[in-house]
């Protein structure tokens, strides 16, 4: 039952009323129209493969059918997982930092704060650059579009969002090259989880969108530098130095 729990008390996903909530709810209820619907694709190709083949080819379409029907139900509703809990993405991204660009010789800094502009949930330090990486889960209905080279979410500009982001992507390319004597292009990417993204990856008002697993693919396919590996760790120690944790300053080590 969705509501007030001692492990999960403020956070609004599991307060009843919140749009999480009524999700769910609604789900449930469609849950007996999308078994009659997934029985009659199921019959009909039973029915319509068995008269036209036989009866072992119509019970394996029959069950094909049925099988596709669930997965993309399924799809659908999995994909606004971080959404219903209440979350953002940040530990789902981090996850898939660990097991993909982490092995292969990027750095990845969590939770740091760039001065003047806010936290940036990830700050990864790779051959090809820096990225600063946000991330947000929209409710699935959510339309996230770009037309002349703008950003729309449901119809709207971000501006707020996009001024941060921004923003923060300029600062601490100028902090990492002053401190490091080096060119550090800095570029802000937007992890989406969940909402209806049109043709990912993009790029709109110079940041670029896509779900998780593009966004770093991109990242790789999209080099804006050529840095050698103890550039790549010298980068990665100002970057500690100069983006606090919690509004936190590390002094130069001796």
């Amino acid at each position: 039952m969705i509501g007030s729990s001692i492990y999960l008390r403020g956070r609004t996903a599991f307060t009843g009323g919140s749009p999480q909530a009524v999700y769910e709810e609604l789900w449930q209820r469609g849950r007996k129209g999308r078994l009659r619907t997934r029985a009659i694709l199921a019959g009909a190709s039973l029915v319509l493969c068995g008269m036209l083949v036989n009866a072992v080819f119509g019970l394996v379409m029959a069950l094909l059918a049925a099988g596709a029907d669930t997965y993309f139900h399924w799809r659908g509703y999995n994909a606004s997982r971080v959404w219903r809990l209440g979350l953002r993405g940040d530990e789902r991204m981090s996850r898939l930092l660990r097991f993909t660009l982490e092995r292969r010789g990027h750095r990845v800094l969590h939770t740091r704060t760039v001065p003047g502009h806010g936290t940036i949930d990830q700050v990864l330090v790779g051959p090809g650059g820096v990225w600063l990486i946000h991330n947000e889960a929209w409710q699935p209905e959510a339309e996230i579009t770009h037309h002349g080279g703008k950003l729309f979410i449901d119809g709207r500009t971000q501006s707020d969002l996009v001024k941060r982001l921004t923003g923060a992507a300029t600062s601490t390319s100028r902090m990492l090259s002053d401190r490091t004597g080096l060119r550090v292009p800095v570029t802000p990417l937007l992890a989406v989880h969940g909402g209806r993204l049109t043709r990912p990856p993009f790029t709109a008002d110079g940041i670029v969108f896509a779900p998780p697993l593009k966004l770093l693919r991109w990242a790789r396919r999209h080099p804006d530098a050529d840095f050698s590996p103890s550039e790549v760790e010298l980068i990665a120690q100002a970057a500690v130095h100069t983006l606090p944790i919690g509004g936190r300053t590390m002094s130069p080590a001796a």
